[in-house]
């Protein structure tokens, strides 16, 4: 059986397919949409199956690999709390899907974080010059107004160096084991 998908266009898309050099995005909640049919099928047991792309892959898959091809690095950090929670493992299941589309994953037990000055929010930094700010509820909702772009050097520098020392601490997806 395979995972329900939401066929929701991710706030990201129009601004990775103009990127011309990086797309990085930040990660910092434990859970995200809990109401999410794809989480709530595996917290059934459903599991994507790995070797039919065709149930999985999907809009998102293509602008990452598009973005790829043309020479864009496309790097996600995400900063958890251990022992993980549900959420975070399904993520962490499921990342296989970012990888197979040409990003690179890495994850920062928040733990390690202590002394990084990291934003109160998600968010994407595109070519070191626009960044997409995701503001969510505390139950996990992609706020109604929840999208935020700014070409505020300051503060887009402020979300480059925040992601780089993240991603300086960070273990790779492959070597990431998380408790």
């Amino acid at each position: 059986m395979v995972a329900e998908r939401r066929n929701v266009q991710p706030p990201a898309r129009d601004a990775l397919a103009r990127a011309q050099r990086s797309a990085v995005h930040l990660e910092l909640r434990d859970a995200y949409m809990l109401d999410d049919p794809g989480y709530t099928a595996w917290q059934r047991g459903v599991r994507l199956d790995r070797g039919e792309r065709s149930t999985w892959w999907n809009g998102w898959h293509d602008a990452v690999r598009e973005a790829v091809d043309r020479g864009v690095a496309v790097r996600r950090a995400r900063v958890v709390s251990e022992p993980i929670s549900d959420y975070v493992r399904y993520e962490y299941d499921n990342t296989f899907t970012n990888l197979a589309a040409g990003e690179a994953v890495s994850w920062l037990p928040r733990r390690r974080a202590t002394g990084l000055a990291l934003p109160s929010t998600d968010f994407w930094v595109f070519d070191g010059d626009e960044a997409l700010f995701h503001h969510f509820t505390g139950d996990g909702q992609l706020d109604e107004d929840g999208r935020e772009y700014t070409h505020d050097s300051a503060l887009v520098k402020l979300c480059v160096d925040a992601f780089e020392a993240v991603w300086e601490r960070a273990v790779p997806h492959d070597h990431y084991r998380p408790r």
